[in-house]
């Protein structure tokens, strides 16, 4: 069976040599180099291309973060593991844009770590548990802000202002609302110019897009259907 060439990254010699250690326990692991920040670690990944780099975030002359942006961009075919202290969503986030293929915590098992390196150098992505959690809460918070800003959104509009809206996006022209509405055109006019002022929306496509969004097409349409 082909070994998992690993290469270790802290800036505490402890935590280097217990990490050696422990994959040493288990013959699908080689560790083929140990470094002590960054800048090395890039230098060792040239000499020995490792298929995966466990990096802690907070290292001297190079950190965790910038070392796995440059990994990527040279060696793209390595895989990052961050080992880190930090349970910190914003850390967490920061090594994900800088391409991280997981994240876990120090605190971590040895069975945790061991299906984590499998999985990232599978492809396949691997957060611990309290990380997951973080991300799943962060993604509820950010879905929940943005219905808060599309309900906003919708309140910013009189009841008529809407009813317009809708017809905007099935495509009826102003006399066609006009007509529909019995008001006149210079009226659907002004409804439309006011609408486009409180959502920020400058042109139609805009306010269609807008209403297909909140739902509001699929309104129009069984509305034309009733009537």
């Amino acid at each position: 069976m082909e070994k998992i060439r690993i290469l270790i990254a802290d800036d505490h010699s402890i935590i280097r040599t217990g990490l050696q250690m422990l994959f040493k326990s288990d013959p699908e692991f080689f560790v083929v180099a140990e470094a002590e920040n960054g800048k090395q670690a890039l230098e060792l990944i040239q000499q020995h291309n490792p298929d995966i780099a466990i990096l802690d975030i907070s290292m001297p002359n190079i950190s965790g973060i910038e070392a796995t942006k440059l990994i990527k961009q040279k060696y793209p075919d390595v895989k990052v593991l961050i080992l880190t202290i930090y349970e910190n969503e914003e850390y967490v986030y920061q090594m994900i844009r800088a391409g991280a293929n997981g994240y876990v915590l120090k605190d971590a098992g040895k069975k945790e770590l061991f299906a984590a390196v499998r999985a990232v150098v599978a492809g396949k992505r691997f957060f611990s548990p309290g990380i997951s959690e973080l991300m799943i809460e962060r993604f509820i918070k950010q879905t929940q802000e943005q219905q808060a800003v599309e309900e906003a959104s919708k309140q910013v509009l009189t009841n008529r202002e809407m009813e317009v809206l809708r017809l905007i996006a099935q495509g009826l022209t102003n006399v066609q609302i006009a007509e529909k509405l019995f008001l006149s055109v210079r009226t659907v006019s002004t409804h439309r110019g006011n609408i486009m002022l409180k959502l920020n929306i400058h042109d139609t496509a805009g306010l269609v897009r807008f209403a297909i969004k909140q739902g509001f097409l699929e309104l129009g349409r069984e509305s034309k259907k009733e009537s």
